[in-house]
């Protein structure tokens, strides 16, 4: 079975998903102008649950119904693989743009269509990005937009999660959004950091309360243990 797997996912599924991103990011990239909003999301969104549909990976969202899908949060979540983007995207259910690595903006077609669609490029290597960094975000948060990051900032080798950076909750803080932890756990097994080879499974999304950052405490740090603290409470 596990062969027979391997047949259909590099001679069917993978060719049908690689013109079906090629499709997506053309298509954001010739839309995102009119409304970045609605183009840099809901294309992308599809894409990702056919990623998820034709490779057999389920999706479930748990206590979705503890986020209002008009507000403005920012999403923290664990980094276990490649399909943490995909099982986000596709299934959370919420608008938002992407806190990424400016370098991502080089790969050819996804990094025009994530440019298009409005999505946050980090630069940390000098004063001048990371002044540039918070200034875009700044223009998307005002615009009731959300926005999404890995605070770990790459994918776990080993399946355990790492520190969590700073970043973006200096930016829940400045902004007095609140933060909503999500912990993902199925990924890992699915795709690990390892291969590209993908195992059908299930990933889960469990969505954790909005934490509202307190007035009195700006301390990014102390914020971004605490939301680490939640996400592992559920990490299997």
């Amino acid at each position: 079975m596990k062969y027979l797997y391997r047949l259909y996912q590099w001679c069917i599924a993978t060719p049908i998903i690689l013109v079906l991103t090629i499709l997506t990011a053309i298509v954001v990239t010739l839309f995102a102008w009119i409304d970045k909003d609605w183009w840099g999301y809901y294309p992308p969104r599809l894409w990702s649950r056919l990623w998820c549909w034709l490779m057999l990976v389920k999706v479930k969202v748990e206590h979705r119904d503890l986020i209002d899908s008009k507000a403005s949060y920012v999403f923290v979540a664990n980094h276990q693989g490649a399909f943490d983007i995909f099982s986000i995207y596709g299934f959370l259910g919420h608008n938002f743009k992407w806190m990424m690595r400016k370098g991502l903006s080089n790969i050819p077609l996804i990094g025009i269509a994530c440019n298009a669609a409005g999505h946050i490029m980090v630069d940390t290597h000098s004063n001048e990005g990371i002044k540039a960094t918070i200034s875009n975000a700044k223009k998307r948060l005002q615009k009731g937009m959300s926005i999404v990051v890995f605070p770990e900032g790459r994918r776990t080798d080993t399946g355990e999660m790492g520190q969590f950076k700073n970043g973006a909750f200096r930016l829940a803080t400045e902004f007095d959004l609140p933060i909503v932890p999500i912990t993902i756990n199925g990924s890992y097994n699915v795709m690990p950091r390892s291969t590209f080879n993908v195992t059908p499974g299930t990933i889960t999304l469990t969505i954790h309360a909005p934490i509202l950052p307190d007035s009195e405490d700006h301390n990014a740090a102390h914020i971004a243990e605490q939301c680490r603290t939640i996400i592992a409470k559920d990490l299997r």
